[in-house]
């Protein structure tokens, strides 16, 4: 299959690791740097990221032949504007502490440019199936760096993972990483890291 037209799982091993929203495309860094500083607040963004955008993907591909080109953004928007709105009433329904701590992070879903992206680059062009399919590779990529990100702040930064101690209770707490210069610092060098492999990588096959 070309480039052009993907197949499903050419779509969903793509949006891992080849192209990770974070770490390859640089896309929605806004809440990758704010809300990395706990694993629970990680995930619970990456279910709340994936879930709208499984939606708008799939809503997007079962319309596209419906679609007009100049008002294509305008009904990606309203579309995931309509899901974010569901996902940002039920984390206040049934988990209002974390909808404190995300705050506007949820709402900003919205404007996410990985859920618009994937809305123009495959859901308006091909089937629900591989729409799907390349919503889930992606919300995997996007959780695999949240919970990276988040791993690092809060162990160093805390000596917790997930709210559990497992570092000496004599470490100490690197604050800085709970800062926002510690979120730019793991975020620059998980991204050297990952450039890193895959030049290694592409040399090893070369």
């Amino acid at each position: 299959m070309s480039k052009e037209n993907p197949t499903a799982l050419e779509r969903f091993i793509w949006g891992i690791i080849p192209e990770n929203p974070i770490f390859r495309q640089v896309l929605g860094t806004c809440p990758a740097l704010a809300v990395s500083t706990d694993i629970k607040a990680a995930l619970t963004m990456t279910c709340a990221t994936a879930f709208v955008l499984i939606c708008a993907n799939t809503i997007i591909s079962l319309i596209r032949h419906l679609l007009k080109p100049h008002l294509r953004i305008v009904v990606f928007v309203l579309t995931i504007a309509s899901f974010v709105t569901i996902v940002d009433y039920l984390l206040a329904a049934f988990y209002y502490s974390m909808s404190l701590q995300l705050g506007p992070y949820v709402p900003l879903i919205i404007v996410n440019c990985i859920i618009i992206c994937r809305c123009e680059v495959c859901a308006s062009k091909q089937s629900v199936g591989v729409a799907i399919s390349d919503a889930i590779g992606q919300s995997l990529g996007f959780g695999l760096a949240l919970v990276s990100m988040a791993s690092f702040r809060e162990i160093l930064g805390s000596g917790t993972w997930c709210g559990f101690r497992i570092m000496p209770d004599s470490w100490p707490n690197w604050v800085l990483m709970l800062l926002p210069p510690g979120a730019f610092f793991v975020f620059g060098f998980l991204i050297g890291a990952v450039n890193w492999f895959t030049s290694l990588k592409k040399n090893k096959s070369s």
